[in-house]
């Protein structure tokens, strides 16, 4: 199984996860939701696999390119 680590492609604020551990996401699937100068911006899944760990919290701040999310696929 290879490991996937999901960026952020934005400096922003994590507002939403919509995924947990343990559960299976689609290439295109929304992992979380990053508001940046009032917009919201999805991180998406480029790829399938199982969400693996989530590395960051409702609220946090996250840089571009910052992991924030691992997937095995």
């Amino acid at each position: 199984m290879a490991k996937i680590e999901v960026q952020s492609e934005i400096t922003g604020t994590v507002w939403q996860i919509k995924v947990s551990p343990g559960d299976r996401v689609e290439a295109g699937d929304t992992l979380i939701v990053i508001e940046s100068m009032k917009m919201e911006i999805p991180v998406i899944a480029e790829d399938g696999g199982v969400v693996k760990e989530i590395l960051v919290k409702p609220t946090e701040p996250v840089a571009e390119n910052q992991v924030v999310a691992i997937l095995e696929g």
